[in-house]
């Protein structure tokens, strides 16, 4: 089967959706199928590289030329809500090369190859990461609150507050028009959990999909040469870890504050990319690490007394999550979202209300004060993992693929300058 990944980001890139369609690309390159990736070039990286296998390409944008104006952030661009004209024509020239059967997006990059699906004959899965169907800021979060649901001037309102008003504005109305024709053209939608196909207005609709959730590498809670060469050096005894955007929708503020009234606590350690919104003070016996290779990343969960993820939005379906997990480290995470489709309370870890520091705090103390609970916890996490591992979800995805095509009679497109065969 040839596959053709269209994703905005991937590694060198560091972050949950660049992890999936690197392990997935990598996955379905072992299985036998050709896979190339589309994704969006950034100063420094090459255009055309080999990720064993795979092949990557990236491609330069007419937002980018301009990002001072539209929506890219110029050290992290991002692909628009719309149709980018030379994302579109770079696209086609890469459909032309790779006539893949599959295409498979990921986030908005996608939507520079609408234009291109009828002449492409291949068939359209996309995988929804989070809320960008329906919220232009894809948190689906109405200022700090969670939204009752999407609408025109209330997106356009809170998009203008996020973005700034222009380009809010503009945001706003490119998504509805976009998502409208997303809708339209896509064969089948892909989202990652209950909450993420609920929250993007799937269930009850016409739409068909199918929940896959993320997943992790088979071998990812096992230790890898090379990987306790740490890029700085973490707390010599156990810690509490976060892994993530160090951003107030993350809960990092709510765990700041839990963290701060609990007394004789171990060190805390954050890792992630700074923001705007990333506290600037974090308080003693916390330790900040920012943009760790993902290598890194999994040296720190397998060091770590228990994982923390305290986000206030609904989060979709962290892959860190996961990686604790298969760690066999118990994680103490929020009711929302996602979360408790991965986290089974109370077994392999707890829930707590979100955005609040002091239902945090207790289940920090009770984790703390029983050892032997957190370790029985950390066993079943590395045994629900399995069902979260490239084995369990990859063989789903490749049957999505198998059914959409076997709604399609249309033959790959061919080579730019090939020529027809007549058959008499």
């Amino acid at each position: 089967m040839r596959i053709l990944m269209v994703a905005g980001f991937y590694p060198p890139s560091i972050g949950g959706i660049e992890q999936h369609v690197h392990h997935l690309s990598r996955e379905l390159e072992a299985r036998g199928h050709h896979v190339a990736v589309a994704t969006l070039w950034n100063r420094g990286w090459a255009t055309f590289e080999r990720d064993g296998g795979v092949r990557i390409y990236r491609l330069r944008g007419t937002v980018h030329r301009a990002s001072r104006f539209v929506l890219s952030d110029p050290a992290r661009p991002y692909a628009p809500p719309f149709p980018d004209p030379e994302l579109v024509g770079g696209l086609a020239r890469l459909v032309a090369r790779e006539r893949p059967e599959i295409v498979h997006g990921h986030d908005w990059l996608v939507r520079s190859f609408l234009p291109l699906k009828r002449w492409s004959r291949a068939r359209l899965v996309v995988s929804l990461h989070d809320y960008g169907l329906a919220c232009p800021k894809w948190t689906l979060l109405f200022g700090d609150a969670l939204c009752s649901g999407p609408g025109l001037a209330k997106c356009a309102l809170c998009a203008g507050r996020h973005y700034g008003p222009a380009k809010g504005l503009l945001a706003a109305f490119a998504n509805r028009l976009m998502g409208m024709a997303q809708r339209a053209i896509v064969d089948l939608y892909l989202p990652v959990s209950q909450a993420v196909a609920a929250g993007n207005g799937l269930t009850g609709s016409h739409l068909r999909y199918r929940v896959i959730p993320n997943f992790v590498p088979d071998d990812a809670g096992t230790p890898r040469a090379g990987d306790e060469r740490l890029p700085a050096p973490l707390p010599s005894d156990r810690f509490l870890l976060f892994v993530g955007a160090l951003r107030r929708y993350k809960g990092v503020e709510v765990l700041l504050k839990a963290y701060a009234g609990l007394p004789d606590a171990p060190p805390l350690v954050l890792i992630g990319s700074s923001w705007p919104d990333s506290p600037v003070s974090t308080g003693p016996h916390t330790l900040v690490l920012r943009n760790w290779p993902h290598e890194a990343v999994m040296e720190a969960w397998r060091r770590c007394l228990l994982g923390l993820a305290p986000s206030v939005w609904p989060e979709p379906c962290p892959t860190v999550v996961m990686e604790a997990m298969a760690c066999g480290r118990a994680v103490i995470a929020s009711r929302i979202g996602g979360l408790p489709e991965l986290i089974a309370d109370g077994e392999t870890g707890l829930l707590v209300t979100p955005g609040e520091p002091e239902a945090l705090r207790a289940a920090l103390r009770h984790l703390l004060d029983h050892a032997e609970l957190r370790e029985r916890m950390g066993q079943a996490a590395r045994q629900r993992v399995v069902q979260f591992q490239a084995d369990s979800v990859v063989p789903r995805i490749e049957q999505a693929y198998r059914e959409v095509l076997a709604a399609s009679t249309l033959p790959p497109p061919r080579p730019a300058g090939a020529r027809q065969e007549v058959v008499a």
